[in-house]
């Protein structure tokens, strides 16, 4: 029996996002050497023409075959990247040509499974793919994404999501380096978890992470825009194992409790008590990649008094326990147990 291969067409259009067209091939790339059963994937890039493609990047893409082409082709998964524009204002405008839209819509109807990469949600939700469906896009553009489509049901935090609609799934992933993740997923829904993780190993990935993991981190939320609000962040994250209650962060900022949460509201987005957790959250976080500190000194570290408030804080925040994230991210496996701490 001949070996089998999945074909997955990347969609090509001029402005491309460089590495979402080259990050989950080198995925896919690995399969044949993990997987015991016989086949992988043949990934082809399809453009309007057979022209090259000038990305986002400058670089130039030779498509393998046309949308013509490949549409007389069983298409196992169709991978939709992005792109976005960038006014005088420095605001991030994501791309959904017209063109483009209306061939992954044809292209998709005979697809098995459709994926997209960061802000190529906008064009599966453009081309009416997302309809009544959660979906998450890159955290800087998932408001538009609403806004622009109220029929979706976006989701900005998890890093992909997966959903089964009528004419079969479709994943939309959060950025290039959680649509690894997202490829790596694809692999362990094709050929298993074992091959999926022998990839990730392959890649320096230590682990997979799971799709609900949060693709947010404190400092890349909204930047305020007074001095006094940037004081307060600077106090939080400088003083995460004190009390950080709204009277006391109001006394140290000198307004109201009602004033300052107020100013969180306007300025982030967000409550004094939330962005407070989610401080704790991130340094917590890094304390369990990077030291062999116990849960309860990561708890106390990081000012949640108790390991069952760490737990709680780590469920709403990132829908996985703490044990769970230092398993997948540990960045250096502790030695085994009696044996010597070697230099690094």
């Amino acid at each position: 029996m001949g070996t089998v291969n999945r074909l997955i067409v990347i969609v090509l259009f001029e402005g491309v996002d460089l590495l979402d067209v080259t990050g989950p091939p080198e995925v896919f790339s690995l399969v044949p050497r993990e997987a015991t059963e016989r086949g992988g994937y043949e990934v082809v890039l399809a453009a309007e023409t057979l022209e090259p493609v000038t990305t986002a990047a400058g670089v130039r893409i030779l498509p393998d075959t046309t949308f013509d082409e490949v549409g007389a082709r069983a298409i196992d998964t169709l991978l939709v990247p992005g792109s976005v524009e960038v006014d005088s204002e420095q605001r991030v405008h994501p791309v959904a040509e017209p063109g483009t839209v209306a061939r992954v819509k044809a292209l998709a109807a005979r697809t098995r499974r459709v994926a997209s990469v960061c802000v190529g949600a906008h064009v599966l939700a453009a081309a009416g793919l997302l309809d009544g469906k959660r979906a998450t896009t890159h955290w800087s553009t998932a408001q538009r994404l609403a806004a622009d489509h109220p029929a979706v049901r976006v989701d900005p935090d998890p890093i992909f999501i997966r959903q089964q609609g009528e004419q079969g799934e479709v994943w939309t992933g959060a950025g290039i380096s959680a649509c690894l993740d997202l490829s790596l997923a694809l692999v362990a829904e094709d050929f298993g978890e074992g091959v999926a993780l022998n990839v990730a190993r392959r890649l320096v990935m230590y682990l997979k992470r799971p799709g609900g993991q949060s693709q947010f981190s404190v400092p890349l939320e909204q930047v305020s825009t007074t001095r006094r609000v940037e004081d307060l962040r600077h106090h939080i994250l400088n003083h995460l194992d004190q009390r950080l209650t709204v009277p006391d962060l109001a006394a140290y900022a000198h307004v109201s409790d009602r004033q300052l949460t107020r100013i969180f509201k306007t300025e982030l987005g967000t409550t004094p008590h939330a962005y407070v957790e989610s401080a704790r959250v991130e340094r917590a976080a890094n304390l369990l990649e990077s030291t062999d500190d116990t849960l309860e000194r990561v708890a106390s570290g990081c000012g949640f008094g108790t390991v069952d408030t760490l737990i709680r804080a780590f469920r709403r925040r990132l829908a996985t326990t703490p044990s769970e994230y230092r398993a997948r991210f540990r960045i250096t496996p502790p030695p085994p147990s009696g044996a010597p701490h070697e230099p690094a």
